[in-house]
Order: structure tokens, then sequence, then C-alpha cells
């Protein structure tokens, strides 16, 4: 293994490797079919690209997550490795071509997605590649059992048959017993290597608080623990109004989520990195990639939908092995809302159709077209256009885009379309007017002949790169064109784009894939009773109950979480409150909150003693609400 750790230390800067990652690069040198659950931080990349740079070849990785293989491409090259990803959107000629580069370019890492496999040229060109190995991220998705199951990814056994002797490393973060065999049997791996890695956190304290102001109690945690943190919330409004209200209390505070532009986002990602912000506020869209080693606290002021999120989730927390916290914050009304969101917005086969029918006539799709075509799309207007519920329409788009039908792409892009109003010869003008504007206007004039005919749709990357120049720079420029009339200009405001993978056949369509649709709601629904028997649950070890969901048997409690600690607390004494509460008060009006940061009580034990004194008339309450001494 010198060879693999030298690489290690070449490449990623590390000495040794974690357990057991040395394990599962072996069994791949060894040419055998490997199985490999490591959880969250584990560590998975290093155990496919360290053996894929000591092969001759290419590594063919199979991700479902574009923006996951955007970020490992991105690595890697920091790192000068050739990487490329192949992901939705690419046509067939430029997919050709990108594949040829594979072939001769002396890349080491191809990534694509399960669906680009369902087209038999694909399949055929791979066989041509130099493949040394085939890693199968998220294999959890090959299981209809899995939380996120994905149809492409059954592809991948007629892969396995074309590639006999190359070995296969499938890897996942979150399976259970019966996903675990099901992976197994789906991929065809022959008599693979399995290697396991316990689910448990030893250094991570599960804690499950009931308050009814979650933003009181997080101001305690973070003030308790001023390491970096992550607040995880549900809606991309809470990520800004939980920051600002962060702020207003003087905590360092920055948000992330997918509606932010990519500047946006790389801005606001390194003011956490980097410790400017102490916390950053986040949908689940944050997170992949992330190995930021010092994270004290992940805190969840909702219920997460299902463990194995959860579980990943709060795992960002203490992977430098110092003691952490995974925070979960509920109220009496958490469960009633999260059956709302979670159970009562699950599309139904009719549902699905109908979103289906009307996206393809919302983006004037005709029947049997549309493949690989990629349209920007406005999420509001079109559900304003059909009043059709968000919350489940946004579910029945995301279950099309797992069945490999669309791909939903949050880039956040502005449509602009212009068309030239004045002749060319007016134009060639106002360029020799005003040769600031020239660069900008010839790339225009290039890549556009019928601007003068129709209005034309910008594509605004491509004339940002070709000139040379900010959007905001050629935004400015085509309004002050507008404004003195030589164009017509529209611009209207897409929150993300969809790119179809397949035909429109509307019935064929979702008649094939309906039959998932009800496993995958029953899935959701066992899942999210999961999720209130381990907030309600007030008999058992947090960290066992979730060892325990993922059929990992634990006799002993973990001693650190919020149940461990209750039950070790020994009971406050009433009477010994209440003095406490009075010293106190010597010193100034409190109100409760105050009082049961300051003497670390529970509420109830702290509402107990308030009631105690204020019985025997030895404290009163002013008008701020505060308790004072008599």
């Amino acid at each position: 293994m010198q060879q693999a750790l030298d690489i290690l230390k070449q490449y990623w800067n590390h000495d040794t490797f974690r357990e057991p990652q040395d394990k599962i690069i072996q069994s791949v040198l060894e040419g055998k079919d490997t199985f490999a659950l490591m959880p969250t931080g584990g560590g998975k990349s290093v155990c496919f690209q360290v053996p894929a740079m000591m092969k001759e070849g290419l590594c063919l990785v199979i991700s479902p997550l574009i923006a996951l293989m955007k970020d490992q491409v991105a690595n890697l090259e920091k790192r000068n490795i050739k990487a490329i990803a192949l992901t939705g959107g690419i046509g067939t000629d430029e997919l050709s071509d990108l594949l040829d580069n594979c072939k001769f370019g002396n890349y080491k890492f191809l990534y694509l997605s399960p669906e680009r496999l369902q087209a038999d040229w694909v399949i055929e060109r791979i066989k041509d590649l130099p493949i040394n190995l085939v890693a199968i991220d998220e294999a959890h998705c090959v299981s209809q059992w899995g939380h996120d199951f994905r149809p492409a990814y059954l592809q991948l056994s007629a892969l396995k048959k074309h590639l006999p002797h190359v070995p296969f490393l499938a890897l996942t973060a979150s399976a259970t017993e019966r996903v675990q065999k099901d992976i197994i049997s789906q991929l065809g791996l022959k008599n693979p290597a399995i290697f396991k890695k316990s689910f448990a956190r030893e250094n991570l304290a599960y804690m499950v608080f009931e308050t009814e102001d979650k933003l009181h109690r997080i101001q305690q945690i973070l003030t308790k623990n001023p390491e970096p943190s992550i607040i995880y919330v549900r809606n991309r409004k809470s990520c800004h109004d939980v920051s600002s209200q962060l702020q207003s209390l003087g905590f360092k505070a920055t948000f992330y989520h997918g509606g932010l532009k990519e500047k946006e986002k790389e801005a606001n990602m390194q003011l956490w990195l980097t410790e400017k912000a102490q916390v950053i506020v986040a949908t689940n869209a944050f997170g992949m990639g992330i190995d930021k080693a010092n994270v004290k606290t992940v805190v969840h002021i909702q219920l997460p939908d299902n463990l194995e999120s959860y579980y990943q989730e709060a795992g960002r927390a203490g992977r430098s092995g110092q003691k952490s916290f995974g925070v979960l914050l509920v109220n009496q009304s958490d469960i009633a809302i999260g059956r709302q969101q979670f159970l009562e917005v699950l599309p139904d086969k009719k549902f699905l159709k109908e979103v289906y029918s009307r996206l393809n006539n919302f983006l004037q799709i005709a029947y049997g077209e549309g493949m690989d075509t990629t349209y920007p799309f406005n999420f509001n207007n079109f559900c304003q256009q059909y009043k059709l519920p968000a919350a489940k329409t946004y579910n029945a788009l995301q279950f099309l885009d797992r069945q490999g039908i669309l791909t939903l792409s949050q880039q956040f892009t502005e449509k602009v379309t212009i068309q030239f109003v004045i002749p060319s010869k007016e134009v060639m003008r106002y360029i020799s007017l005003n040769p600031a504007d020239e660069e900008m206007l010839l790339v225009i004039l290039r890549n556009y002949s019928g601007i003068f005919d129709m209005e034309t749709a910008m594509n605004m990357s491509l004339i940002t790169n070709k000139s040379k120049a900010t959007e905001e720079q050629v935004m400015n420029l085509l309004e002050r064109l507008a404004q003195k009339e030589i164009i017509t200009l529209r611009s209207s405001g897409n929150d993300s784009s969809i790119t179809f993978n397949e035909v429109r056949e509307d019935e064929h369509t979702i008649n094939r894939v309906s039959k998932f649709l009800e496993n995958q709601n029953d899935i959701k629904v066992h899942q999210f009773e999961k999720v209130v028997d381990y907030v309600t649950n007030t008999d058992t070890c947090k960290s066992r109950l979730i060892l325990e969901y993922f059929d990992e048997k634990s006799t002993a409690d973990c001693g650190i979480c919020s149940y461990c600690i209750s039950k070790n607390r020994k009971p406050v004494s009433p009477i010994e409150s209440a003095n406490a509460i009075l010293e106190i008060l010597k010193n100034g009006s409190s109100n409760s909150k105050e009082l049961e940061s300051k003497l670390d009580l529970t509420a109830e034990e702290t509402i107990f003693a308030l009631q105690l004194l204020l019985e025997n008339d030895r404290i009163t309450m002013n008008t701020n609400n505060q308790y004072t001494l008599k």
C-alpha cells in the first residue's frame, strides 16, 4: 500500500487512510467487486480516486448529483488531475466529441449521470474506453427500497455485462440491511468484498429539545458554542429570516440556498469556511462536498423528512473528532406541520400525469418531441398559470427528475430576448462612436445572424465568455441600447431550467414510472413516522435509535445525547432552585428564560420554582414581564 499512501500524500496531502479506506482500495486493486457503506464524512471519493490514479486508464464514476460531480471535477482539476463530467443538456454531437476526448486526452476520471447510460450508443462508446474501474456513488439509488430510488441505475447491470473484467465499486452513505442486499443484487456484483463502517459517532451528541422559542434556544446554543455552526431550515425565506434575526442578536451569520446566484453562493460559503461568519443558515442544498472539520454544532429547526438525510446533515459536525452536537429543536405543532409538509403533498398518479402534460404544454413541446432539449423555466409562473399547488407540483417535478424523464436544474439565469430595430449600417455607426461597447456588440452580431429579422434569445454565458465582460456589463449595454431605441429588449427571470431526457409520450411515460410512485410514497410515510418516533421517544438513547434505524445493533447507551443526559441528571430541588433565583434577583430583574439559562434548569423546573416564590409572596412581576424581589 506504499504507492497508495504516496499518491494520497502527493495529491491530497494526507499521510494516512481512514478506516476502512485502505482495505477498500486494496480490494479494488485486486480486481474485486466491492461494496462500501461509509457514513457521511467517511471519505468515499478517496476509495476510488486513489486506486484509479495507480492504474493505467480511466475511472468511470456514476453519480446522480450534478452539483457533486462538478464539485469533484473542480477539486481534481485543482490537483492537476484531468477529469470531466458529462452532465445533462449536452447534445449528442458534443457528447460524442467529449467521449473521444476521454479516449485520447489522457483523462483519469469520467463522471456520468446514470441517465446517460440509457442510450445504447453511449454504452458502446464506453466499451471502447480504457476503463480501469467503475465507481457507483449514491449506490442506494439502485434499490427501490432506498430513500432516493432512480430507475436509471438499473441500467448499470447491463454495463456490468459489457465490462466483465473491470471491478465495480458501489458506495453509499446510508442504507439499511435490506437496501444493501438489493444494491449487490441489482448491480450484479460478483462475490463482492463488503466493507461497512459503523454509523456510530462517539463524539457526536444527538440532542432533541422541545421549545416554543426556537430563536432563543439557538441564541443560547451559539453563545455557549461559538465555533462554526450550521442551521438547517426548510425553505429559502427561512434562510434569510433566521440569518437576519441572528445578525440582529449580534452573531455573524450568512445564508445559503439553491435560489442564490453562483457568485453569491460562493461568497457566502467562503465567509463561513474562512470563519468570518460563525453560522451559515441553509437549506439542504448546502453540504455536498463540504468537509469542514471543526463544525461544532448542526441545528435543525424543523423536522427532517427522513433519518437518512438527518444523519448526513447532522454528521457534518465533529469531523475533527472533537465533541460536537446535532441538535433538533421541536415544538408541539411540528409533527402536524411535518405531516402536512411531507405527506399531504405527495403526488399520486393522476396529479403526476396532470403536471407532466401541462409542463409540456407550458413549454410548447409537441407529442413525440422534446428529447435533449433545454428550456428556461419559471416555476412560480407555471404554478400560477395552471393553478397548481406549489409544494405538490415541486414534488411531482422532483419525482420526474429522479426517474430520469427530465432534469430540473436550478441555475437562476435570466431569459433575455433582443432584436435590432435599426439597419446594420446604423449599428456599425453606433459602434464607431462608442468603442467601449464594440467587443460586446460584435460578439452578439457574430453569433446571432438573424437578430435584425426576429426576436432572438441570448445565451448570456456565451456572450460574457467571448467578450470577457460580466453579465452586469452586458445587461447595462442592452438596457442603454433599448433606451436609445436601437433594440427591443425583453428580460424575464427564470428560476431554473428543464432538460427533457425523453420524447413526450404522456400516458406511456407516466404509466411506465407510476408503479414506482406508490412505492416511493409508502417509503416516505414510513420514513417520516421513524422521524416522529425519534423525536417523541423518551425511553431510548438517541444514538441507539439512529443505529437501530440502520439495522446496527447497540446494547450500550451513548452517554452524551439528550436522553442520556436527562436520565443521568440529578433532579434539582425546587427549594434550591427558588433560593438560587432569589440570589440572582438581588442583582436586578430577570425573565424566566434568563433565569433558566443562568441556572441551567429545565423550563419545567424554572416555572415550578417561580410559582413557588410567587405563591409565597417572595417575588412579583413588573410591567416588562420580568420577575423582581418584593
